[in-house]
């Protein structure tokens, strides 16, 4: 892809992210989300394979669906209340359609057909995008909108997003298809806590980018795109495929790594709300994802291969890719004593 047309697509991808999050109109918001949807597609289909193009097109025309239930959304609050601005949505089909416009763009369950498939379909460095910062704009819209939107909704939702992350990642070998099953997973726990304390929405999805971000970056350093290929990864990067199992076991959220930290916040604020039944449900269904990522680890790390591989080892990669994995390995895995600080983040 030519160099100017790259910097092109991230520097309007970053400047769709900052009109959405810093906009308090209907109409500024959405023209934000229309930027960053037309910035992310020659990044999906910049490979020309036939699952780059098939990916591009199913991602715009659900962003599309999405941006036009939201435009019609914040239209119909306008018609009725007279106000355009976010955190004035009040009337009740304009919640629903808003709920439904962000949970496609989100890919939460049941809208969360088209993004295993979007990111099987893309790079990895793009796949990293779509499950981080694109999806940074709709959870800050779910948080301005939060005391507006219903709670029986968005807590079966946010349940049913975690039971399928869990469920349908157990099967998989694709290791791009794990991950985005992981972030819908993710997603449910976001979402159930949503209402009750914004904030922690915010903190878990910074969290869940930090910890996201090396795995991807490992998982593209060392050329791994399936569970087959994981198994003969440890030949090129010895030091790198040992540090994924730590990243993958804190993104299933085990003590004492970073993972834990958000999970158990959850359940400390669902538990001071009188939602203990519901804490308990989530708790027991993030096991299956805990099922994936420790397959994954143990493909990783645990597993030699029948035979021997004519790989060179290679202890050293580029000197810039090297300080950021080792940067966000740190964060990934570590941070789970500096909690109290984490906590004071606004």
């Amino acid at each position: 892809m030519n160099p100017q047309a790259k910097l092109l697509s991230a520097m309007s991808l970053l400047l769709g992210t900052t009109i959405t999050i810093s906009s308090n109109h209907w109409m500024m918001a959405w023209a934000g989300l229309e930027i960053n949807t037309l910035s992310i597609l020659p990044l999906i289909s910049k490979s020309h394979h036939p699952r780059a193009i098939e990916a591009a097109t199913k991602y715009f025309l659900v962003q599309a669906t999405a941006s036009a239930l939201l435009l019609f959304s914040s239209m119909t609050n306008a018609w009725y209340t007279g106000q355009w601005d976010i955190t004035q949505l009040t009337h009740p089909v304009s919640c629903l359609l808003l709920t439904t416009a962000i949970s496609i763009k989100l890919g939460l369950v049941p809208f969360h057909f088209w993004f295993p498939e979007v990111l099987q379909g893309t790079p990895l460095t793009t796949g990293l995008l779509l499950a981080t910062i694109m999806k940074f704009p709709p959870i800050t819209l779910f948080l301005l909108t939060s005391p507006s939107l219903n709670p029986t909704l968005l807590t079966f939702m946010a349940i049913a997003s975690a039971a399928l992350g869990g469920w349908a990642g157990l099967n998989q070998t694709q290791t791009r298809k794990i991950l985005a099953f992981s972030s819908i997973s993710h997603l449910g726990w976001m979402t159930v806590v949503l209402l009750y304390n914004p904030k922690l929405t915010l903190i878990t999805f910074y969290l869940y980018c930090l910890m996201t971000i090396p795995i991807f970056l490992t998982l593209n350093t060392t050329k791994t795109l399936k569970l087959a290929t994981m198994s003969t990864a440890w030949t090129k990067i010895p030091s790198l495929t040992a540090t994924l199992m730590l990243m993958l076991l804190s993104l299933a959220g085990l003590p004492p790594l970073t993972g834990f930290l958000p999970k158990w916040l959850i359940i400390q604020e669902l538990t001071k709300q009188e939602m203990t039944p519901t804490a308990t449900i989530i708790t027991l269904l993030s096991l299956l994802g805990l099922f994936f990522y420790l397959r994954l680890a143990y493909c990783a790390t645990i597993t030699l291969p029948p035979n021997s591989i004519n790989h060179m080892k290679q202890w050293q990669t580029s000197k810039s890719t090297n300080m950021i994995i080792t940067i966000f390995i740190t964060t990934s895995t570590m941070l789970l004593p500096l909690s109290p600080m984490i906590l004071t983040i606004p």
